[in-house]
């Protein structure tokens, strides 16, 4: 075997979420006071929402902007990696004085999601009996996660966002603020997410979940109190990496990669692949800041994503999108193509053409095309937005 798959590394945490005794980094927190009514019934008790801001509410609340994470993301927009922020911003181009999320205008809030693993309530959390909720930790839609927003932006005075922002799973979410709160959803951007999840994205998730859940180090989601290595991180691994290929494009891979070995690597002698390396340094960056059951509950999250689901179907539920929107896709995303943010731009009655960032990344163009995004960012809230300045 090759000394580059063999060299010993400190073994990945049980999970990679942030616990309690941490550094808080630049979180804040709003508890809840009471339980969150679920859509698949019950209530979840104890809910704690991290977020962090940028910028300063205005006196009457007018120049709120929400931006909302992708699966793997968390309340990190903008901003260095150190104590509490295992990563850089990921949107760390666009939010700050000068940039198109000027934070001079415009308070940025970015919630953690409910069921995520970097300070907000999920199943590494503890539940009632002050164990972590594990596997007990209940189902979520996308429509609960919104209402623990509404419950954050309710806890920060805010009654309406200037802008709601989200791409992917966050693009998932701000169409549920726009459809499910429009009174309260001033402008809309959505990037790289469709109107419900296809069958074919359905089965991507599912197969990640299968990985997860058939890892031993799972334990029937028990595993949060297991020490070093003792978690289900190879089936997070290998759902990271089966993620990953549908995050990129074909062409990308092939132009970077093609069917090289690693320099000084053979894989008919226990080698790698240049693209195997890449995989597997995704696959170990994220079991190391992320938590195995948040990704499952994620997941099943966006498995579950239906804006038509008991409103009588996509269009209905799309045409109470009338303020002003922006829809865009990444041209050569596979994960979720163009045509699906087609159809959301044609059925949102605000929308007036859908926009396509150029990129060979694939799905994430989204986040790496920053000054593409940017743009859509600075047409929205420049000519549709509807903020004053702070005061």
């Amino acid at each position: 075997m090759s000394t580059a798959r063999s060299t010993a590394l400190p073994l990945p945490p049980a999970t990679g979420a942030w616990r309690e005794g941490d550094p808080p980094g630049r979180r804040a927190w709003v508890a809840l006071s009471d339980p969150l009514p679920l859509e698949s019934g019950g209530a979840l008790p104890g809910v704690r929402l991290a977020y962090e801001t940028w910028g300063r509410l205005a006196a009457d609340g007018s120049n709120a902007v929400l931006v909302l994470h992708a699966l793997t993301g968390d309340s990190h927009v903008t901003g260095p990696a150190g104590p509490g922020h295992p990563t850089a911003g990921w949107w760390d181009a666009l939010v700050g004085p000068g940039r198109p999320l000027d934070t001079r205008r415009w308070f940025v809030v970015a919630p953690n999601v409910l069921g995520g693993c970097q300070g907000t309530t999920g199943p590494a959390s503890a539940g009632p009996d002050g164990t972590p909720w594990g596997a007990s930790f209940p189902y979520l839609t996308q429509r609960d996660q919104v209402a623990a927003e509404a419950r954050l932006a309710d806890a920060l005075g805010i009654a309406r966002w200037a802008a709601v922002v989200g791409g992917s799973m966050g693009g998932m979410r701000a169409l549920e603020w726009a459809v499910s709160r429009p009174e309260r959803t001033g402008s809309l951007l959505v990037l790289a997410c469709p109107a419900a999840a296809s069958a074919e994205q359905i089965a991507w998730g599912t197969v990640q979940i299968e990985a997860i859940r058939s890892d031993p180090g799972w334990r029937g989601g028990g595993y949060h109190r297991a020490g070093p290595g003792g978690g289900p991180h190879r089936g997070l691994g290998v759902a990271r990496r089966i993620a990953h290929v549908t995050y990129r494009s074909e062409p990308e891979l092939a132009g970077r990669f093609g069917g090289e070995p690693q320099p000084g690597e053979h894989p008919w002698r226990g080698g790698r692949y240049q693209v195997e390396s890449y995989l597997d340094h995704h696959a170990a960056t994220l079991v190391r800041r992320f938590d195995a059951g948040s990704y499952v509950v994620l997941t099943e999250a966006m498995n579950g994503h239906d804006v038509g689901r008991g409103r009588g179907g996509v269009r209905a539920a799309l045409s109470r999108v009338r303020m002003p929107a922006l829809v865009a896709g990444v041209g050569s995303d596979r994960l979720y193509p163009p045509a699906q943010q087609a159809e959301l731009a044609a059925a949102i009655p605000g929308a007036d053409r859908l926009r396509i960032v150029e990129s060979p990344y694939g799905h994430d163009g989204f986040l790496i095309e920053t000054e593409q995004v940017g743009a859509l960012v600075e047409e929205l809230l420049g000519q549709f937005g509807s903020g004053s300045s702070a005061r």
